[in-house]
């Protein structure tokens, strides 16, 4: 039986996944894994690996929460280094709280959770939205004269009318996405 990496998500508009490109491109030579702009998204949940009957359940699920939630604004206000407090590992976009995602995710959390106890989810934690623009190689960062100053702010704003159940291919170059599931939000 097939394991599928699975997780919930936002994908971004193309005219901001562009933008967002646009951003990666003023720092060219940092030594970080720059994510490809057709990977740009916010990660609601990440689920793990799953068969392809819980990957069908989760579907369904996602389906099922997908009617109890009106779309919602996203607001990207600064490109910083993630994640806030620790050494960094990645760089971000990312944005403001909103309760809706909050409400959202904490949906799709809880239903998860009380469907099947196998499903490995992470500690639920405080949900600020945040877009992943780069990994940073630690090795060479550490090598790094000076931090460079990435914190920037930037003013991007989106309509969420969907979320997506995602897979994640890993490959060599990098994680790969597509869609399993696109489910509409409620308006």
């Amino acid at each position: 039986m097939k394991n599928h990496r699975v997780f919930i998500a936002i994908n971004l508009p193309s005219h901001i996944k562009q933008k967002l490109v646009k951003y990666q491109q003023q720092w060219p030579d940092l030594p970080v894994r720059w994510t490809k702009e057709p990977s740009l998204h916010i990660t609601l949940v990440f689920i793990g690996h799953v068969d392809n009957d819980e990957m069908l359940d989760i579907c369904q699920l996602v389906k099922e929460i997908g009617k109890k939630h009106s779309g919602f604004e996203i607001r990207l206000n600064k490109v910083e280094l993630g994640p806030p407090g620790r050494s960094p590992r990645m760089i971000w976009a990312s944005g403001e709280k909103n309760i809706e995602i909050a409400k959202l995710r904490d949906d799709l959390e809880n239903s998860l959770l009380k469907s099947k106890s196998s499903f490995n989810l992470k500690q639920a934690q405080a949900f600020s939205p945040h877009i992943t623009l780069a990994r940073i190689k630690p090795w060479e960062w550490k090598q790094l004269d000076k931090q460079p100053d990435i914190e920037k702010g930037i003013d991007l704003s989106f309509p969420v009318d969907s979320i997506e159940v995602m897979e994640s291919h890993l490959l060599r170059s990098g994680a790969e996405y597509s869609v399993l599931e696109s489910v509409a939000l409620e308006e």
